[in-house]
Parts: C-alpha cells; structure tokens; sequence
C-alpha cells in the first residue's frame, strides 16, 4: 500500500492544476489566480498567474486569525549558547511588523532587495519574514 507522499506525489504530477489548485485553496489569496500552471512559454513555467498574496500573512497572520495565535510558530534552540527561545504565532507576527515598520521608514518597499547577512538566529527570521511582509526580496548570506 503506497504512503500518503507517494500518493499525493503522484497526483501533483498526474494532474498539477488540480492538486496544486486544491493545497492553494488553503493559502490567503488578496487576488485569486487565473490560472494555477502558466506553461504557454516552455520552460518556462509560471505558477498561479494573475494570483496575489504575501507569503508574510499566510506563514503569520492567519495562523493568528485562526486561533493558534499562542501556538508556537518558532523554537531557536542553540546549543552553542544553551538558548532555548520559543515563539508564539502572536509574538513573532508583532516582531516582524515592528522590523516591517524600520525597513518600510528607511524606504524599502516592495520589489526592492534586501541583504541579510546574520547567523541562524531568531532576528535573521524576522528579517527575512518582514522582507517577504513589505514585498521585498531578500538574499541570506
């Protein structure tokens, strides 16, 4: 008996519109897509084009619309600094505002790219989440 991965593994690749249209469902869409597989341009291929959305709000915000605003979200556990720092859905979607809100004052916007050369720390989350929350791109070095 094949595995739930195996299975939906398939269906991804028997009948991309439809599996990928379905998991999409479950994502905020500001402006729904026109089409889930753009593939009039071989190879290259766009995915649900037309659509809008913030990846910032889907991995936070409705998390926190949801009701699983006092859930974890995210653990840094480090055991070079023995730290072990839970986030909550809340917590960590007030955090990248806040830095949202200093990016946005120092004028980055959307389109624009944002380096962010830190460690794997909670801060390098928060920047890269409030990079995606204003539009911008951000490249981890």
């Amino acid at each position: 008996m094949a595995n739930p991965y195996d299975i939906a593994h398939g269906q991804s690749i028997q009948d991309p519109n439809g599996f990928w249209g379905k998991v999409a469902e479950e994502c905020h869409w500001y402006k729904r897509w026109d089409k889930v597989l753009d593939d009039s341009r071989k190879p290259f291929y766009r995915w649900f084009t037309g659509g809008e959305l913030n990846t910032c709000y889907n991995a936070l915000d409705l998390h926190v619309d949801r009701g699983r605003g006092d859930q974890p979200a995210l653990i840094y556990d480090s055991p070079v600094t023995q730290t072990l720092q839970p986030f909550t859905y809340s917590r960590l979607r007030d955090e990248v505002a806040r830095f949202a809100g200093a990016l946005a004052a120092q004028g980055v916007g959307k389109g624009d790219r944002v380096i962010v050369y830190m460690p794997m720390i909670p801060e390098a989350v928060i920047a890269m989440l409030a990079c995606a929350r204003l539009g911008a791109v951000h490249s981890v070095v």
